[in-house]
C-alpha cells in the first residue's frame, strides 16, 4: 500500500505491506488525516521514542475495509475516526480508575502503531469511534485530536467565565465554539500583532485579541495554552486572578522559565493534560453537532505531508490541515 514513512530522519513516500487486523482490530480504508503538532514533535525529534519504521498520523477518518476476529462493534463500510490514544492494558491502576489517558502502557495511534498517513490503518475497535453525521471525512479529522484535546482542556478550566486561549490554531479555533455554546468569554492571545489570526479568532466569537506576552483588558477565570512555547506560562499565570487555573494542553513544550511565586500564589493551579479518553471522544463527538462545531481546514495530498508539516511549523494556518488520502 502507499504511505508516508518516518524512518528516524526524514518523512517520504514509500510503498509498504498492508497491515492486517489482528483480534479485536478493523482495518480502515483512509480517506484523510488530520496534520497535528505533535507530527511535528515526533519528525523533529522532540518526541524521543517512536516505533520505527513509522507511519505518522493520528485523526484517522476512514471506513471499514475488514474486520478481525473478535471485532464485533463495527460493520464493514462503517465510517470512523481514530484517535491519539491507541490501546490501554486495561488492568492497571490508573485504567481501573477511569484515567486511560495515564496508563503507563499505552500505545499511541501515529506514534507506537501505525498511524493515517497511508490508505490503510489497523485500529483497536475499541479506541476507534463512530463519526456523526453532518461531518464530511474533511471537517470530521481535525475533531479527533484538536477538538478531543481542546475539550478535555476546556473541562478543566471548569465553571471558568472569562478564557483565555494562548495560541489560536487548530485546538483553539475549535474549543471557542464550545466556549461561546457554553456563555463564556474568550479572549485570544497570538504572537505579536499577527492581525490574520486575531481577525480569525473575532470572527469565531473572541471578544478582545492581542499579543501572547501582553495583559489582557481584565483578570482572567483560566486559561489554555496551546502553543508548546513555556514562555507563556508565566505569562498565562499573570493573566489568570486569584483561584484561576493555568491548563497545558499540549504533549510537548519547551522548558517553562523559573517565575516568581506571587504569580502562583492565591490558589491559582498549574496543570496539564495528558492524552484523552475515550468518555472524551464520546462526549465531545455528540456536543460537536450540537454547537455545531464547524471546522476550517487546508488540505494537501499525502505526497506532500512534509509541505503540510512545514507550513506548520511555519505558523500561520487559518484553522487546521489535513491529509487527503
Amino acid at each position: 500500500m502507499h504511505a508516508v514513512v518516518f524512518d528516524g530522519s526524514s518523512l517520504a513516500p514509500a510503498e509498504v505491506p498492508q497491515p492486517k487486523p489482528g483480534a479485536g482490530e478493523i482495518l480502515i480504508e483512509v480517506s484523510a488525516c488530520g496534520v497535528c503538532r505533535t507530527d511535528l514533535h515526533i519528525v523533529d525529534g522532540e518526541l524521543t521514542e517512536p516505533k520505527l519504521p513509522l507511519v505518522i498520523g493520528h485523526q484517522i477518518v476512514g471506513r471499514v475495509a475488514t474486520i478481525g476476529r473478535r471485532a464485533e462493534r463495527f460493520g464493514e463500510g462503517d465510517r470512523v475516526g481514530v484517535p491519539w490514544l491507541g490501546w490501554t492494558d486495561g488492568s492497571c491502576r490508573f485504567c481501573r480508575s477511569d484515567r486511560e489517558n495515564l496508563c503507563d502502557n499505552a500505545r499511541f495511534t501515529g506514534y507506537q502503531r501505525d498511524g493515517g498517513y497511508a490508505s490503510l490503518a489497523a485500529a483497536d475497535e475499541r479506541f476507534c469511534f463512530p463519526i456523526p453525521e453532518g461531518y464530511p471525512d474533511l471537517q470530521a479529522a481535525p475533531l479527533l485530536c484538536a477538538g478531543l484535546i481542546g475539550y478535555r482542556s476546556l473541562r478543566l478550566t471548569g465553571d471558568a467565565e472569562r478564557l483565555g486561549l494562548y495560541g489560536f490554531g487548530a485546538s483553539a479555533h475549535l474549543v471557542i465554539q464550545v466556549a461561546r455554546h457554553q456563555g463564556r468569554r474568550v479572549f485570544a492571545f497570538t504572537r505579536g500583532d499577527d492581525e490574520p489570526t486575531q481577525a480569525f479568532a473575532r470572527e469565531l466569537g473572541a471578544e478582545w485579541t492581542g499579543d501572547s506576552l501582553g495583559p489582557p483588558p481584565e483578570e482572567l477565570d483560566a486559561a489554555i495554552i496551546f502553543a508548546p512555547v513555556g514562555g507563556l506560562v508565566p505569562a498565562a499565570l499573570r493573566a489568570v486572578g486569584k483561584g484561576g487555573t493555568v491548563v497545558c494542553a499540549g504533549i510537548h513544550m519547551s522548558d517553562i522559565p523559573s517565575f516568581p511565586y506571587d504569580l502562583l500564589w492565591g490558589e491559582r493551579v498549574l496543570r496539564s493534560v495528558a492524552n484523552l479518553t475515550r468518555r472524551d471522544g464520546e462526549e465531545f463527538l455528540r456536543l460537536a453537532p450540537e454547537v455545531p462545531v464547524r471546522t476550517e481546514v487546508q488540505t494537501f495530498p499525502l505526497e506532500e505531508a512534509n509541505a503540510a508539516l512545514d507550513h506548520l511549523r511555519a505558523g500561520g494556518v487559518r484553522g487546521a490541515e489535513v491529509v487527503v488520502i
